[in-house]
């Protein structure tokens, strides 16, 4: 019939023109035919309220076991999944088979809507500018990044302002801790140049871990007093509530794509240094805001202003060097040069690096270290603290605990072990300490490696004799300086007579 083929906005159109036009007017300025108008006359339904309901194709093939079979499970345990359910259900009634699944995951969704549980409903926030400030870390595992061939273990720490969307990242090497925390929050604010009025983090349960009640106490007290010496209150979301700190663990994943993808573009998740991935981690970030510029500008008259300088972002520990040349400091053992054997030494520790104290006076600065995974102790060692020593005792390389980390390079650990697989242990030893001697009594560490990883290359062992003539220095460059004495008689010339002969 030709009114089943009007739409329901026709209708209202025409409803609409009915009330001043007549049928007719009406049906044409709602473009269908006056018969149509008169039908509508006679019954003013919408198209869609006169078409009868579909019935099922189908018998409900949950209809004698949904109310005594799946409601009562249900209601024993509101949170189980539907995909429990359904094994359960076959287990009990195999004759339904695997493809009920979708009708009763339909089935219990429509359940739970009308009798199910209260669920927490989470409550959107308006930001003001300058307002809050959010720190959280989150893991990087999984993008496979290495440094010259070694994997990284690392996590990001990440800052973010709620209203604007101002980010900042720094590769943290270690664990979630204070450390890691206060140095990255301090560079994002001077980064910044303002200081929100709020600091918001998670419960920083994994900074508290295997702490015990003195350290746990000591840890929130330097939080607060870092906080107040940006002029920030510090709060915290309550713990597993993410959506509390949901301004920035979004922005987590968005980061984390986003540096994927770089990778991508990049070709490969291989870098150089340390060095040459913060800076890669620092361009994504300052693209994402450039984005937001003109929102992080009009923030940042709105935020506090920075202190004269920072505050402490590292922790001071006293050590005590051994016989054995190095400090043990958390489960890492550290060399230094011998001349400190048995002074106390006051270190900073920070998340990548160690800077060395006698007193006041700034001795040296040492990479940071980590024990291994399974809780097994690690060595940072530097060749040059113990060669001159190394050089009396040459045997001592052999079983050396620290042996594979005291070659620089991986050329010298790969000479090492050809040396042993083809000379006897004491001549191997012998070659091995000489050649690290020579590498740092010379300063040619990588010039040396590149002449090992040759010989190695060739099937030759390292001549020794021939590589101390090659790194020694060339007579043909050196200056041939010659001094010539002035008389003694020029220096007479520079004072008067009189006074040469009152001193005689």
């Amino acid at each position: 019939m030709p009114g089943r083929h009007i739409t329901d906005h026709q209708m209202r159109l025409y409803m609409k023109y009915r009330q001043t036009d007549s049928p007719p007017v009406a049906a044409a300025k709602a473009s269908f035919s006056t018969s149509t108008a008169y039908r509508i006359e006679q019954d003013r339904r919408l198209p869609s309220q006169k078409k009868a309901p579909r019935g099922r194709r189908r018998p409900d093939p949950l209809a004698r076991v949904f109310e005594t079979g799946i409601v009562p499970m249900l209601k024993a345990a509101p949170g189980v999944r539907p995909v429990t359910i359904f094994e359960e259900l076959l287990r009990r009634h195999p004759e339904l088979g695997a493809g009920i699944r979708r009708t009763l995951e339909r089935r219990i969704r429509a359940w739970r809507a009308i009798h199910g549980e209260e669920q927490e409903v989470i409550f959107r926030q308006t930001h003001e500018p300058g307002q809050r400030g959010l720190s959280d870390f989150t893991d990087m595992g999984e993008l496979g990044v290495t440094i010259a061939g070694v994997p990284l273990d690392h996590r990001l720490y990440h800052f973010r302002l709620a209203y604007s969307g101002f980010e900042h990242a720094h590769v943290v090497l270690g664990g979630e801790s204070f450390i890691a925390l206060a140095g990255g929050l301090q560079n994002a604010l001077w980064s910044l140049g303002g200081a929100p009025r709020e600091h918001r983090t998670d419960s920083l349960s994994a900074a508290f871990c295997n702490l015990d009640r003195d350290a746990k106490d000591d840890l929130t007290r330097r939080y607060e007093d870092l906080c107040a010496h940006y002029g920030m209150r510090p709060s915290r979301n309550n713990r597993g509530i993410a959506h509390e700190n949901g301004a920035i663990e979004s922005s987590h994943g968005h980061l984390k794509r986003a540096v994927g993808d770089a990778l991508l573009l990049r070709g490969t998740a291989d870098f150089d240094d340390l060095a040459a991935y913060r800076g890669f981690i620092d361009e994504i970030v300052s693209r994402r805001n450039a984005r937001n510029a003109k929102r992080i500008d009009s923030e940042r008259t709105a935020l506090q202003d920075l202190p004269d300088r920072r505050t402490s972002d590292y922790e001071e520990v006293i050590v005590h060097v051994t016989s054995s040349g190095g400090f043990t400091l958390r489960k890492v053992f550290y060399t230094v040069p011998s001349r400190l054997i048995g002074h106390r030494l006051r270190v900073r520790l920070y998340d990548d690096h160690l800077d060395v104290f006698v007193g006041g006076t700034h001795l040296l600065t040492l990479p940071r270290g980590r024990p291994h995974p399974n809780g097994k102790h690690d060595q940072v060692v530097d060749y040059r603290h113990v060669i001159h020593s190394l050089r009396r005792k040459p045997m001592a390389l052999l079983n050396l605990v620290y042996r594979d980390q005291l070659f620089p390079r991986e050329a010298y650990r790969r000479a090492f072990d050809v040396l042993r697989k083809r000379l006897p242990d004491k001549k191997a030893c012998r070659i091995m300490v000489d050649l690290l001697a020579l590498a740092h009594e010379r300063g040619c560490e990588a010039e040396l490696a590149d002449q090992l990883t040759a010989d190695l290359n060739d099937g030759r062992l390292p001549d020794l004799n021939r590589l101390r003539t090659h790194f020694a220095p060339d007579p043909a460059q050196m200056p041939n300086v010659v001094v010539r004495l002035a008389p003694l008689a020029t220096y007479e010339c520079l004072i008067g007579t009189a006074e040469i002969g009152g001193a005689a």
